[in-house]
């Protein structure tokens, strides 16, 4: 069993047992239990009521959070020549085709979104093996497929991320950083969770958001009331 470090004995004071939280006042009280030397991520956990083995139950989308998620996003463009400038211009990365794809197929994967056009997703498609473990296969659904690249990659600079609900039925991401103000980051959760709610699934019956929780990098969750979330229940 781990051994509780006296910070994260300090934390767990702070977190009252049984209790769930509204979402302004976890932000809050996240920044305060939170004992890292870097600048953590705020991740957001939120449970549904669907079975995501069932193709009708699927939830997966993008969303632009109002504050952006704090990080340097390495973006990788993978296009035609007459698009590398607009590419480059936008705040691309990396800006190129066959190098990437050899340096790719040679176990390079240090970038953190893909961006393609439609007409070269043939020759990325053999790099499925590669990218999909990794959540880099570009997919036109989260906008990464698309030939308006130099919009995508601006978007995706700004704050855009794609999420997808694992086999569990959660749905996982990072939503800002604790330096971030507590109203920044209720605001990156509210526009989170709103998408999320309107992309919840015909076939899905009974209660769809279950359950949120609010943690940081190594810290404790965080519960949170979903009644304190508009739109959430």
């Amino acid at each position: 069993m781990t051994k509780l470090t006296k910070n994260r004995k300090l934390a767990l004071t702070k977190i009252e047992p049984n209790r769930q939280y509204k979402l302004n006042e976890a932000a809050a009280l996240l920044k305060e239990i939170t004992y890292t030397k870097f600048d953590a991520s705020v991740d957001i956990d939120v449970r549904l009521g669907v079975d995501p083995r069932k193709s009708n139950q699927m939830v997966r989308g993008v969303v632009s959070l109002p504050h952006g998620t704090g990080k340097q996003v390495r973006v990788l463009v993978l296009c035609t020549p007459d698009k590398e400038e607009a590419a480059k211009a936008a705040g691309a990365d990396y800006v190129g085709l066959d190098e990437y794809i050899e340096k790719i197929k040679g176990g390079w994967t240090d970038i953190d979104v893909i961006i393609t056009m439609p007409s070269v997703m043939g020759k990325i498609g053999a790099l499925g093996r590669i990218l999909g473990p990794r959540g880099l296969m570009p997919n036109p659904k989260s906008g990464t497929v698309t030939m308006d690249v130099d919009k995508a990659v601006k978007e995706v600079k700004q704050g855009k991320i794609d999420f997808k609900v694992d086999k569990f039925g959660i749905v996982h991401t990072s939503i800002g950083k604790v330096s971030f103000d507590p109203d920044k980051i209720v605001d990156n959760a509210v526009e989170f969770i709103n998408t999320i709610v309107k992309l919840k699934p015909t076939a899905a019956k009974g209660t769809y958001i279950k359950s949120i929780y609010l943690s940081s990098t190594m810290s404790f969750g965080i519960p949170v009331d979903t009644k304190s979330i508009s739109g959430a229940n």
